[in-house]
């Protein structure tokens, strides 16, 4: 797994090599926080929403309340939280998303799967840029001509300027995600007031407030387009190097090679919480104040090395999404987009061609650790 490593050190060349010799599970490290590595001492921080939340000194809100406002899911807590959550729901119910994702993104898989059956190389990673882009082109209520790398661009100059010893934006960083948010704001405006074909329209169908619709698709443009672009590449090239790809031979196998996928690359490595009340994780006392670091990563990990054939990732309860009352609420449309394209790749590989990955580079300057390019080829 040096790959892998090199990976990780590229996104985060400090904060990796920091979180990774923390030794134990949980420790408190000076500047950071409360460090938690295990995967049943991370469930029960996220369970507990009494004395840890999302909101307060260190916590996800110091990050996006100043860039989104202070009512959407990823800053929020409580009472609150769960109403807003109620009214999202439809929108991430499968059977909203499953045809709005092959609506949207089908066309992209079809092409991916024609061009590597006809032997040409294919970067995944930038077939997953242009996808995501599309996903923002459908939240922000975009036209399709609208859709190209320069929107995943624009999402990723905001989500790659967080950094785990700064708990917050600079007032500069605020105002240059402002104007980003803001431009796509002016189209999800008009898309709020048109038909329910677009996110916006259904938000307003909902009951949400403009305000409320613009806000929670900011949310959805920062926290959810990254994490397919991220997963994606990294779980085909794992699944590829391994020479596992083709023994995907129904739904039921692929299910478990894109859970095992999540648990290996962890859509979200590190989740942040601010103490509310005091607790022991494990042997450490926590207080108010006390900024818990949840490092996903090492917690998924500590089940073993990949192995797409097991059920590992089973006993962790899709961990890599969160637990509890925030629980990815996005988690459908992901899973939606990795199988559309994995089914896509298997279908390639059942005509007899054998799907291989002829060159990658790890992405710099991003939030998520992700391939830049990740190159297939499909050999006969």
């Amino acid at each position: 797994m040096r790959r892998d490593e090199r990976l990780m050190r590229a996104a985060h060349p400090l904060a990796y090599p920091l979180l990774q010799a923390v030794h134990g599970p949980v420790r408190r490290v000076p500047g950071i926080g409360v460090v938690v590595k295990d995967a049943a001492l991370a469930r029960a921080v996220l369970l507990d929403g009494a004395a840890f939340s999302k909101r307060g000194r260190g916590a996800s809100s110091d990050l996006w309340t100043p860039v989104l406002g202070p009512s959407v899911l990823v800053n929020m807590h409580g009472d609150d939280h769960r109403a807003l959550r109620r009214r999202l729901a439809p929108i991430f119910a499968p059977g909203f998303v499953e045809p709005l994702v092959e609506r949207t993104l089908g066309a992209g898989a079809a092409e991916l799967e024609r061009r590597l059956a006809a032997g040409e190389r294919v970067d995944l990673a930038a077939h997953a840029r242009r996808s995501a882009s599309a996903a923002i082109a459908l939240l922000v209520g975009l036209d399709e001509a609208a859709v190209d790398e320069r929107l995943f661009r624009q999402v990723t100059a905001i989500t790659g300027m967080v950094r785990l010893s700064r708990p917050r934006f600079s007032p500069a960083q605020v105002r240059r995600a402002r104007a980003v948010l803001d431009e796509l704001g002016e189209h999800a405006a008009a898309a709020y007031r048109g038909d329910e074909s677009t996110v916006p329209g259904r938000l307003r169908a909902l009951g949400l407030s403009q305000q409320e619709a613009l806000s929670a698709v900011g949310a959805f443009v920062l926290t959810g387009t990254e994490t397919i672009v991220a997963a994606l590449p990294r779980i085909v090239a794992l699944l590829a190097d391994s020479g596992t790809l083709g023994e995907l031979a129904d739904d039921a196998a692929a299910e478990r090679a894109i859970a095992e996928g999540l648990r290996w690359t962890t859509p979200t490595p590190v989740m942040l919480r601010a103490t509310l009340e005091e607790r022991r994780i494990g042997p450490v006392r926590v207080r108010p104040g006390d900024r818990v670091v949840i490092a996903t990563y090492a917690a998924d990990r500590g089940a073993g090395g990949f192995d797409p054939a097991s059920d590992r990732a089973a006993a962790l309860k899709q961990l890599w999404f969160g637990a509890g009352a925030h629980f990815c609420i996005g988690a459908p449309l992901a899973m939606a987009q990795l199988r559309l394209a994995l089914a896509a790749l298997r279908r390639v590989e059942a005509e007899g061609r054998r799907i291989r990955v002829v060159e990658r580079r790890p992405a710099r300057g991003q939030l998520l650790p992700a391939l830049a390019s990740c190159v297939l080829e499909a050999r006969a």
